[in-house]
């Protein structure tokens, strides 16, 4: 069967269109099942039918003219049911619906199944035979594995306009939703620029020459080339974006600069290939390499690769070299947005970002973040190749896009638009000063530093230190590991910022999404691997020499915290405290003069929730990863589009575990800390003071709302309503529940758009 599939599914995918792959279909199935009857009925929205699009054994005058009521007939219980049905005798079945017109009146058996996308029920497969019998259980399992391949063809046809089901009206569909991932939050509307790659490695042809040292000086000039034009972008965006955001272009250039990818295209040029011969060996083999390291860092890695081999190949060929001619309303589209092509677009006419690849931690994210640009990565089934010029809406807040949008869901994203600006004229009468409940209880703002940059005076007025700062930066921005001078130079900087307010650092936390390049972690599931604290316990070479440089980093500062990450035992936090201290005695044998820092724990797995206690006596203080914490529990990858949206937050065991971690950390009198993005949401925000968070840590963008949700509310607020949170049986209500409470306090506009739908909030 799996043979069947395969030559099926490729002659499908060569199909011109969506009809021929419908044919192609149908005639293969009868075929291979030996029926009578196989055939396509897809769903029309706007008639509410399901409508005969193709058949090989009924009558073919009847295609798009047969049609049955959304639960009328076998083929309508099937599809608005989402089950299949095998039938031995179909006519005597209580939904048999006879359709005339098809001929259809010799055939006694049926076996109809669902063909679903994205828990959307899109069309019906059928087979049907004239002699009573039931079909077989591989019979079965080959029509549903052909509809799970047909679904997402169904999909891309609805988008790119090859699906006419209402021929009638003559009007394509409208309102095509694509799910992705949460991005950037905003929304945006424009019309779509698709970037297509400015060369294609795999299309150049190996060549040889006669003339190495013009193929070198070639290439040399190529390389050049780009350089000059990603310093140009860098400069362009640096009048956009802090430095430490633009300074991933440093990264690129030291990438061409190494010698791992100029020398070994210089060598095969060397002996007897042509300049993009070489570039094509060379950079394809990195790829592959990075790429099956099953690591998402290490596959953005491979991306960057490709798209700078791309760039300098383009050069050598002098193709797609003039200046690129974007709407005044773009949304840049592409199957891989690089940071390079961000930095091709002037920003004023830069609209929305959709990416088929990447995810919200990606290095165009973080850019896109940083310019305040909606953007939705993942976006997997968009077929790229229908959708340049189309009108697109980018909801970065649900992770979606719509294509062609009617006028009636134009209305509502330019009213939640319009309440986005309100929202941020509100926000700029946030007073100065820290944060407190409307009856003055302090609550800590931290910022999660790192990649985000400097804060206005305004936000740091706000704000009572870092609640994390991620080390890995410092390593991920070189090609070999940060001398302990190097790191002390950086962790310097940073606390000397914000000093004398605390700053949290973390120790190195690699494994998972985050892989060093030159330090390679290759597992099956990384996230369940070696990763966080257990790579430093195993070499605690590279632990001891972070610790000596940020023990020596805070000498006359004196506000550092270390923050150990995925620890699940409490051997593991005595273990790291056991090295920390012999650093430190290290330390002042040598004449420093250091302070004890705080050490604190990260509970971002289900086991350290259930350890609490026992972690809470031992550390000085607890700092929840809700990022990391609510993965492990739901597991949900929420870089993943197809289980994004069960990515909850809000979910009764989030809170519940978010609870009995709060308790353990008063029953022993140390700080609570939250940093992820649930800290940067005023609802959830108020849910945690009232559990009994301390100090939440966010980034500088969401200061200002957080903010502004606690002054409405007082700790008595707090704590009632996440008392009666904790006990509702699902997210939803939960969210209810909470947004109910801030539109009664007049902050709707702090709500997300389709939850101040939900809840009737009046628009400005």
């Amino acid at each position: 069967m799996l043979d069947i599939l395969r030559r099926l599914v490729q002659a499908v995918t060569d199909a011109d269109d969506l009809d021929d792959a419908l044919t192609i279909i149908v005639t293969r199935i009868k075929d291979t099942m030996q029926t009578g009857v196989c055939s396509v009925y897809l769903f029309d929205e706007q008639a509410e039918r399901w409508v005969l699009m193709a058949t090989d054994g009924l009558n073919p005058n009847s295609v798009r003219i047969a049609s049955l009521g959304k639960t009328e007939g076998l083929v309508g219980s099937v599809g608005s049911r989402g089950e299949l049905l095998n039938l031995d005798d179909a006519p005597k079945h209580p939904a048999f619906r006879f359709l005339q017109e098809t001929g259809e009146e010799i055939f006694q058996s049926f076996l109809g199944v669902p063909v679903v996308h994205q828990r959307e029920t899109l069309g019906v497969l059928v087979v049907q035979q004239t002699t009573p019998r039931r079909f077989s259980d591989d019979e079965e399992a080959l029509l549903v594995t052909v509809a799970a391949q047909l679904s997402a063809l169904i999909a891309h046809a609805k988008i790119s306009g090859r699906l006419h089901l209402h021929t009638a009206s003559g009007e394509g569909s409208k309102d095509v939703h694509f799910k992705g991932v949460a991005g950037v939050s905003g929304i945006a509307i424009g019309t779509a620029f698709v970037r297509t790659p400015p060369a294609r490695l795999r299309r150049v042809k190996d060549a040889t020459t006669d003339d190495p040292e013009r193929e070198l000086i070639e290439f040399q000039a190529a390389l050049s080339e780009v350089k000059s034009e990603l310093r140009r972008i860098s400069e362009t965006l640096s009048a956009h974006l802090q430095q430490s955001e633009t300074a991933l272009f440093d990264t690129y250039l030291r990438m061409l600069e190494d010698h791992t990818l100029s020398g070994e295209v210089c060598q095969r040029i060397r002996s007897g290939e042509t300049a993009p011969t070489a570039l094509k060996h060379v950079v394809l083999d990195l790829v592959a390499r990075f790429e099956a390291m099953n690591d998402p860092y290490l596959k953005e890695r491979a991306t960057d690769l490709m798209d700078l081999g791309r760039r300098i190949l383009a050069q050598l060929l002098h193709e797609n070299l003039g200046a690129l001619q974007y709407p005044d309303d773009a949304i840049l589209v592409a199957e891989d947005v690089t940071p390079v092509m961000l930095g091709e677009i002037d920003t004023a006419s830069l609209r929305g970002i959709v990416s088929l690849k990447g995810s919200a931690n990606s290095h165009v994210a973080i850019l896109a973040r940083g310019l305040g640009i909606p953007a939705v990565m993942g976006a997997m089934d968009l077929p790229l190749s229908d959708l340049s010029g189309a009108q697109l809406v980018v909801d970065g807040w649900r992770g979606e896009v719509v294509v062609e949008p009617s006028e009636a869901v134009l209305f509502e994203y330019r009213s939640a638009i319009r309440d986005a600006e309100a929202l941020a004229t509100d926000l700029e009468r946030v007073t100065t000063g820290p944060a407190t409940t409307a009856d003055g209880k302090r609550i800590h703002l931290m910022l999660n530093s790192g990649p985000f940059g400097d804060l206005s005076k305004r936000q740091r007025s706000w704000i009572d230190g870092v609640g994390l700062y991620r080390t890995e930066f410092v390593f991920l921005s070189r090609s070999r590991f940060p001398t302990e001078e190097e790191q002390v130079l950086e962790y310097r900087n940073e606390l000397q910022t914000y000093a004398p307010m605390p700053v949290v650092m973390r120790t190195l936390d690699i494994g998972g999404d985050k892989s060093l390049p030159y330090f390679c972690i290759e597992e099956a599931n990384p996230f369940l691997g070696w990763r966080g604290v257990r790579v430093t316990l195993d070499h605690p070479e590279i632990f001891l020499t972070q610790i000596r440089a940020m023990l020596r980093a805070s000498i006359g500062l004196n506000n550092l915290r270390i923050m150990l990450p995925m620890i699940t035992t409490v051997e593991e936090l005595r273990a790291s405290r056991q090295l920390i201290e012999r650093v430190a005695s290290e330390l002042l044998s040598e004449g420093c003069a250091i302070q004890s820092p705080d050490i604190g724990v990260m509970i971002e797995v289900p086991s350290a929730v259930y350890m609490a206690d026992e972690l809470a006596r031992e550390a000085d203080f607890l700092s929840v990863g809700s990022n990391d914490l609510t993965q492990y529990l739901l597991a949900v990858d929420r870089t993943n589009a197809r289980v994004a949206d069960m990515f909850d937050v809000f979910h009764p065991a989030v809170l519940r575990a978010l609870d009995q971690t709060c308790r353990a950390a008063r029953a022993q009198d140390i700080p609570m800390a939250l940093c992820g993005e649930m800290a940067g949401d005023p609802m959830s925000a108020i849910v945690l003071v009232g559990l009994g968070f301390t100090e939440l840590s966010m980034s500088a963008a969401s200061l200002a709302q957080v903010k502004r949700g606690l002054e409405a509310f007082s700790m008595a607020d707090c704590r009632a309503l996440a008392q009666q949170v904790i006990q509702c049986g699902s997210g939803q209500e939960v969210i209810a529940h909470v947004g109910q409470a801030f539109v009664a306090r007049d902050l709707g506009l702090l709500l997300p758009p389709r939850l101040r739908e939900t809840l009737q909030v009046e628009s400005v």
